[in-house]
């Protein structure tokens, strides 16, 4: 065991892809809700193997783009129609075509900032702490080795039925990390 202190969850080692990906379909099917699959790269069919439906970030980065591109078409016909109307060689006080070069780049600028700080809210960064980066073990995540990780804050976690689905999946190493 590694570190002192309440602990934050099971980690299981495994040597190939083939075996974390089978163990990652068996912490699925359990129902846990709360783990995560570590590799030194990626693993094709790992989102599917884990359940993980499309990421939310998405969303983030649609709803900062039309606030951009409305909030910059609004602040063009404030300004021209309503705070400080002057009609200029007889053009209109608002036009969409006058406004779109403010609220195009109003529209990539808020939708690069919902998509950086959409990502980090979905993702709980900055985390400046992670138990598992003090786990001597899991250090050979960047060389050759495979960890599931199911975490104590998991509805359906216990520790003796969590080991036991671990032990089943052939997990090669079995440890308790502690936070």
């Amino acid at each position: 065991m590694s570190g002192v202190g309440r602990q934050y969850g099971v980690l299981a080692e495994f040597d190939t892809p083939a075996d974390v990906m089978a163990a990652a379909e068996k912490v699925r099917d359990a129902g846990y809700t709360q783990w995560d699959v570590h590799t030194p790269f990626p693993i094709h069919g790992m989102d599917e193997a884990m359940g993980l439906k499309n990421s939310k970030v998405g969303w983030f980065t649609f709803c900062g783009g039309m606030t951009g591109f409305f909030g910059g078409n609004l602040m063009i016909w404030f300004m021209n129609s309503f705070d400080y109307g002057i009609v200029v060689g007889g053009k209109p006080l608002y036009s969409p075509m006058f406004a779109f070069p403010v609220s195009y780049e109003l529209t990539i600028l808020l939708s690069a900032f919902g998509s950086l700080f959409g990502m980090l809210f979905l993702n709980r960064l900055p985390r400046l702490h992670h138990p598992l980066l003090k786990n001597k073990r899991f250090a050979k995540v960047t060389h050759d080795k495979f960890y599931v990780v199911i975490e104590t804050a998991d509805p359906k976690y216990s520790e003796d039925e969590t080991h036991a689905l671990l032990e089943e999946t052939g997990s090669s190493h079995l440890e308790v990390v502690k936070e």
